[in-house]
């Protein structure tokens, strides 16, 4: 291993450590904040032992870090070292030996080269993108190149994706590089507040479903009537969830003008496709007839030809009473799904009568709160009983006969699970269908998969005439 494979190494093992840590503290807050919320002044047992082995675990990540950022310093100052060596070897200085060159093993020499795509060489993936064109487009065999180059890398370094960049219809595709797709998450969280706030898992390595055991008929535990009787017994039972993996893609005709001669083209146009890709995704989650969330949603109805902020608030909480009802200790309703000018209709609402009980951390004087945080950007503020809510613009607002009603959904995170790769999308390709025009197609793929039925009734929403296009 050569000294850029083991800086590369260790940073990932650095970054891996603090991510630990920082889901450790994340998790022992959320523990915090839920006995807050239920006004408990003492955890319980469980979850004290949790927040326990929480810290435990956080401050041997503390102290791994400070072991494994010297490493980090020490392997960097040796690549210090060995570039001034070469780059003194490079120097030519007047020597008896006239025009003698030096031996062959005193020659310093670097062992790794940089990644063809990297942030420092093609910070924007211009040169990437340029050269996927270029390649289907004019046959560069320069471009042909480095595309080669950076997929035998992928091979060493991401071996996963590369099973997946070939589909069921040999969809053959490149691996977009990683720094990119982390470049551009932020602008694609922005486009899929929903997904974002979901169970996340990584999607398994192949096939084209997922597949969830379900208790359908669970043990059961009954009085033993008398000494030395039978005690109650009942076989346990499952049935076999199976839940579809799909693939989200858009495409993008770029010109060969707009190739060799535009400016900015390659950026604009990957950072919308992926835009785009976040937006079809989110709205699969919640629109996809059968499985998607208003297909399960067991609905409440508010209707009401003068709606108000009083009385839809009471219909939310019946929403978030079902939710528990179904989850029991499994889960319990931990956000309101709203389109974005249902809350603004909610923040023009004015009320004198206050809540009969109060919440913890919310001013009873108050219908709720606004966080003044940006689309995407978060929870936009929280109800009067403390419950998140997250505007999503993917919420239809034709429902209903008028087809000018929007839905509020209220949900138990933990519960709407969402399996997908975690720098998704990943693949490009590009195709010539319009060669004759000079004009080649990119196309970007991903796969995912959810599932918000593991258990019935545990997505709620409230739909009905007092949700139509609200009046300010």
């Amino acid at each position: 291993m050569n000294l850029d494979e083991l800086i590369t190494k260790i940073e990932v093992e650095e970054e891996t450590t603090v991510r630990h840590r920082d889901k450790c503290k994340a998790e022992v807050a959320a523990i915090l904040s839920l006995a807050d919320q239920e006004g408990r002044s003492t955890l319980t047992a469980d979850e004290q032992t949790r927040c326990d082995d929480l810290d435990a675990t956080a401050k041997r990540c503390k102290q791994d870090l400070i072991g494994i950022r010297s490493k980090l310093e020490r392997a960097r100052e040796a690549k210090i070292e060995e570039l001034e060596i070469a780059e003194d070897a490079k120097r030519s200085e007047p020597t008896n030996a006239g025009n003698t060159k030096p031996a062959y093993d005193r020659v310093a020499r670097v062992g790794r080269e940089e990644r063809t795509y990297s942030r420092e060489g093609d910070p924007g993936g211009a040169l990437f993108l340029r050269d996927v064109a270029a390649s289907w487009l004019m046959g560069n065999p320069e471009s042909n190149m480095r595309l080669n180059r950076h997929m035998q890398e992928e091979r060493v370094e991401r071996p996963q994706y590369l099973t997946r960049a070939v589909g069921t219809g040999a969809f053959t595709g490149l691996v977009v590089p990683q720094y990119l797709t982390e470049m551009y998450a932020p602008a694609v969280a922005n486009m899929s507040p929903f997904a974002d706030i979901c169970n996340k898992h990584p999607l398994p390595a192949d096939g084209m479903t997922v597949n969830i055991s379900r208790i359908t008929t669970s043990a059961s535990v009954a009085e033993q009537t008398t000494e030395n009787s039978a005690v109650s017994e009942t076989d346990m039972d499952d049935t076999l969830l199976t839940e579809n993996v799909l693939t989200a893609a858009g495409q993008q005709t770029l010109s060969r003008q707009a190739i060799e001669r535009g400016t900015g083209i390659e950026d604009v146009t990957m950072g919308d496709l992926f835009r785009r890709y976040a937006t079809n995704k989110d709205s699969m989650l919640i629109n996809k007839a059968t499985v998607g969330l208003a297909a399960l949603a067991t609905t409440t109805s508010y209707t009401d030809t003068t709606p108000t902020g009083a009385e839809l608030y009471p219909k939310i909480l019946s929403a978030a009473a079902g939710v528990e009802a179904a989850l029991l200790t499994y889960g319990m309703p931990t956000h309101a799904v709203m389109h974005s000018r249902r809350w603004h209709w909610l923040n023009s609402q004015l009320t004198s009568t206050w809540p009969l009980i109060s919440q913890p951390g919310m001013d009873p004087r108050a219908i709720g709160t606004n966080n003044a945080v940006a689309y995407g950007a978060g929870f936009r503020g929280m109800l009067p009983n403390g419950m998140p809510v997250v505007v999503d613009n993917n919420i239809a607002i034709n429902g209903g006969t008028g087809t000018n009603e929007d839905v509020i959904y209220v949900i138990c995170s933990d519960e709407c699970h969402l399996w997908e790769d975690p720098n998704a999308p990943v693949f490009i390709r590009a195709e010539q269908p319009k060669a004759a025009n000079l004009g080649v197609l990119l196309v970007v793929y991903g796969y995912f998969a959810f599932s918000f039925r593991r258990y019935a009734n545990s997505v709620q929403s409230v739909s009905g005439t007092g949700l139509v296009t609200p009046v300010f």
